[in-house]
């Protein structure tokens, strides 16, 4: 079983011979950011048997990088996710799916679980709810939970269920995290909620606001140190790996 971090919330899952992509993100510059750290990850980050998207924010639903994935590959996406974003429909090429909480998908020897996330869902900043934020729980060999973008809730460890490892975001792209989001320390007491042998930080240290180099950028620059420092004092049975760009990582899981 093995973890590739490609930047941002991008990771590639390999387990019981399947690659799942996470929130494929592999621009050098979306919209006000731009990638400071890492280089875009290589053709062969395209390459995987499912994708899996967690909202529909444009740096997790980045329809240029879906566009990359080969002919054939599954696609999971929240529900209501081709009418808030009508440029999915170019995508022909995938199989889409519509997801929500509670759903499980097979892939090859993998089950993907399909479980919530407390984050604004929306593609933009108004209009209602129409698409929730999920998270994803992976399971082969370990139980893998990638849980997109969320905040920290009190049931987070019963909605999502016992897992191995845990991709959480300890970060973003800007000096101000909002609600619906974790930051390190509320990643390490996710960890302690949650209970996993291993865990991976993401989502943080690779794109920030054209012009903002100089404000607070130890946003930018400590999320990952901060989440191991912080985990081995509220989660010490927790083995973090902290990868750079770009680098593979093979979890401890149990046999």
């Amino acid at each position: 079983m093995e973890i590739t971090w490609w930047g941002h919330a991008t990771c590639t899952v390999e387990d019981s011979g399947t690659r799942v992509l996470t929130d494929p993100l592999f621009a050098r510059r979306l919209a006000h950011l731009r990638r400071r750290r890492g280089a875009p990850p290589p053709p062969e980050a395209a390459v995987a048997d499912v994708a899996l998207v967690s909202h529909l924010h444009a740096d997790h639903l980045h329809v240029p990088s879906l566009a990359r994935l080969a002919p054939g590959t599954r696609l999971l996406v929240p529900r209501g996710a081709r009418r808030q974003v009508p440029s999915l429909r170019r995508l022909a090429h995938l199989r889409l799916t519509e997801v929500v909480p509670g759903d499980e998908i097979q892939v090859g020897a993998l089950l993907v679980r399909v479980v919530p996330a407390r984050h604004d869902g929306r593609r933009l900043p108004v209009g209602p709810h129409l698409s929730p934020a999920l998270g994803y729980v992976i399971e082969g060999t370990a139980r893998t939970y990638f849980a997109g973008d969320t905040g920290l809730f009190d049931s987070m460890a019963d909605e999502v269920g016992p897992v191995d490892v845990a991709l959480l975001p300890v970060g973003g792209w800007g000096p101000h995290l909002g609600a619906g989001h974790l930051d390190a320390g509320r990643a390490a007491e996710a960890l302690a909620l949650l209970k996993p042998r291993s865990a991976v930080p993401v989502h943080y240290g690779t794109y920030w606001p054209i012009g903002m180099d100089a404000v607070r950028p130890h946003e930018f620059h400590a999320p990952g140190h901060e989440f191991v420092r912080l985990a081995a004092e509220h989660a010490r049975g927790v083995t973090v790996h902290r990868p750079e760009h770009g680098e593979r990582v093979r979890p401890e899981v149990a046999r």
